[in-house]
């Protein structure tokens, strides 16, 4: 039977929303680096992180592995040799799959599983600062695989820039969801409607500003993080970082204002940057340990041989009781702007569902 393409009922007219990262997954999907200049010449080194996480993340829970071409997939399948991965042949621009991936939605069903679906959103690569053609069809090629119904709108939204607990709530910043080169025509109420009708958010809880160097824009997931229903992980550095310190000041003071749909505030935890200063081929990377990935039963964050990695793992450890917390190196992968979570997109525990049920 064809996939159809919805854009009327939205998701919350048929009781979908999306989940919270924590919540059960069915699979994990992500994209396989290719082209060595897009790496800055560090492709094997890449390749050697990628490796690293996408066995981790195998070892809990399937992988999806998208791939470009055929020298993509005959490196992929030497370096995965063994593990639990299932590989698709996709023309790709790059890997930063939580963005030009689909946003996955689910509903309680009758029979007392969820339904799965999800939304096509317009990816343009931050604001058409590269190639994303290819990029922007992915979601099909995944519709296709699963066989899901789904929705698809003409609005720019990255994975990246929003970050939801699940219960009602999400974050965001403004410097990302505002920046000219996405939505133009759209205010922030206009924003806050799509995001309530295709995402389920009762109240999206607005940042400013987001790292220096961070070719996003601002995205949240590399500064702030729901790491449960009620608690928020935020950012922070030394006031020696000038780059950084007053934006993410302001971030904490704002987090503390915030109330969820109950009215009460979030518990909030400092997360510290890491401390040394590392530049890339374009200037100043945007490392941070909030770039993280939460699968069944693990939480994989990024490291960089800094100082504070391992204060990072202590803090993510006390954070997430009864998951294995696991620290990889993400020192190349950063060097293309961003880690674990930005090439990673969960897939949750559900029924595909079809428009007609």
């Amino acid at each position: 039977m064809p996939v159809r393409h919805l854009t009327t009922p939205t998701p919350l007219e048929l009781g979908f929303s999306q989940p919270a990262e924590w919540t059960p997954h069915k699979a994990t999907w992500t994209s396989w680096p290719a082209d060595n200049d897009l790496w800055f010449g560090h492709l094997e080194a890449v390749r050697e992180e990628f490796t690293a996480l996408v066995r981790t993340i195998a070892r809990f829970e399937p992988v999806h592995v998208l791939l470009r071409d055929d020298e993509s997939e005959q490196d992929a399948r030497v370096r995965l040799e063994g593990a639990n991965v299932t590989y698709h042949r996709v023309p790709l621009d790059d890997v930063w799959f939580r963005d030009n991936g689909p946003l996955f939605v689910t509903r309680a069903s009758e029979t007392g599983s969820e339904d799965l679906s999800f939304v096509h959103w317009k990816f343009n690569a931050w604001g058409d600062k590269f190639h994303w053609q290819n990029d922007t069809r992915a979601p099909e090629a995944l519709a296709e695989y699963l066989g899901v119904d789904h929705w698809d709108l003409p609005v720019v939204m990255e994975g990246g820039s929003i970050e939801p607990n699940g219960a009602g709530v999400a974050l965001t910043t403004r410097q990302c969801l505002m920046q000219q080169g996405r939505n133009p025509s759209m205010s922030e109420a206009d924003l806050e409607q799509i995001l309530r009708d295709y995402l389920g958010f009762e109240k999206l809880l607005w940042l400013e500003n987001g790292l220096e160097g961070d070719h996003t824009d601002g995205h949240i997931d590399t500064i702030t993080r729901f790491v449960d229903e009620h608690t928020i992980v935020t950012s922070v550095c030394s006031p020696s970082d000038t780059g950084n310190y007053q934006t993410l000041q302001d971030n904490l003071e704002r987090l503390r204002t915030f109330t969820n749909l109950e009215n009460k505030p979030f518990k909030i935890v400092e997360l510290p940057l890491p401390q040394v200063r590392l530049e890339g081929a374009e200037g100043r990377l945007a490392c941070t340990y909030a770039n993280f990935y939460i699968g069944n039963g693990f939480v994989v964050v990024p490291l960089y041989g800094d100082p504070l990695d391992e204060r990072a793992l202590e803090i993510l450890t006390s954070l997430f009781p009864g998951r294995e917390v696991i620290g990889l190196s993400s020192r190349a992968i950063i060097e293309g702007g961003g880690s674990f979570h930005c090439v990673t997109q969960q897939q949750p525990l559900g029924r595909i569902w079809k428009a007609e049920d």
